[in-house]
């Protein structure tokens, strides 16, 4: 069943990433051996079944953001745990903590925050990533506008 959950999980993010605006797109920053992937989107753009196996919430005014982090071993890459951290903030200075929580899912692994947004809501996302074992702080600073209507 959890593999099942993972395919089904991989296989949404990889829809939204391909067929999707930039509302939800996925981008990836390189620290060092690391690539960051983030994303930011609407929740109820999730199936009911993806937010129940997950725990989140599927409303219009709910945003999730999954961060994964992956280490480069020759042109191959490998999942792995972080220290991940972080918040988001509109343009009226109004901030949000994000409380991450891990998703292991099979071999892949996954770290999911939710928070409100509001139509039109402009957030800057200020995110920092510590892979397992590393002192290595990657800071990933991303800008997105949510619309809920």
């Amino acid at each position: 069943m959890r593999q099942k959950k993972a395919t089904i999980f991989s296989i949404f993010a990889l829809f939204f990433s391909i067929f999707s605006g930039n509302a939800l797109a996925e981008h990836s920053k390189t620290f060092g051996d690391y690539i960051i992937h983030f994303n930011a989107f609407r929740s109820d753009t999730l199936t009911p079944e993806i937010a129940k196996a997950y725990s989140l919430t599927r409303r219009n005014n709910r945003m999730v953001i999954n961060i994964t982090v992956q280490k480069k071993k020759g042109n191959t890459t490998t999942p792995v745990k972080a220290s991940i951290s972080g918040f988001a903030s509109n343009l009226t200075g109004q901030v949000k903590n994000l409380e991450f929580k891990e998703i292991l899912d099979g071999e892949a692994i996954y770290y999911l925050a939710q928070s409100k947004v509001s139509n039109r809501e402009t957030l800057k996302f200020e995110i920092k990533a510590t892979p397992a074992g590393e002192k290595l702080v990657a800071q990933i600073n991303f800008k997105q506008q949510f619309y809920t209507d």
